[in-house]
């Protein structure tokens, strides 16, 4: 009686849908930054201006703060997550990422005790979440400059 054998093949067939995580990561990213950009270009509608433009103010000297500093981080901000969205220029967009998550982060750093006084407050938490736009930002910023999924065993 014959039996039946399930054998792998030698060469995995490498899952096409893999790298589709990665341009959902990418493009989610995008529309996230997109978001929060253009919520800085209203007046009052973005509930981190305080926090921008006391960290800009504090990152420049003095040189950019205010209305201007939030501005110019909306710009950033849109500017970045047109290219995570369309996926063009996205070396650009992944460079000018990597600055922007600086200046984001910055306030964990210039103003701990005043977004930490007794724990965290909101604006601590609005803070707190870019630990996992950081980790993302890495993860689509590997891919963008190369870096590519494996499908098969490591050799």
């Amino acid at each position: 009686m014959p039996q039946l054998a399930l054998e792998r093949p030698a060469e995995p067939r490498p899952r096409p849908r893999a790298g589709w995580g990665l341009v959902a990561l990418r493009v989610g990213l995008g529309l996230l930054f997109l978001g929060f950009g253009a919520a800085r270009f209203v007046p009052g509608l973005s509930p981190a201006e305080a926090v921008t433009s006391a960290s800009f103010d504090r990152l420049t000297s003095g040189l950019v703060s205010g209305h201007a500093a939030v501005l110019l981080t909306g710009v950033t901000e849109t500017v970045i997550g047109l290219t995570l969205v369309t996926g063009r220029f996205l070396p650009v967009g992944v460079v000018m990422l990597g600055g922007a998550l600086i200046g984001i982060m910055s306030p964990l750093a210039l103003f701990t005790s005043e977004l930490f006084p007794d724990g965290p407050t909101p604006t601590a938490r609005y803070v707190l979440k870019d630990v996992v736009v950081a980790a993302s930002a890495l993860v689509v910023a590997a891919y963008a400059l190369g870096a590519r999924l494996r499908t098969g065993p490591e050799e």
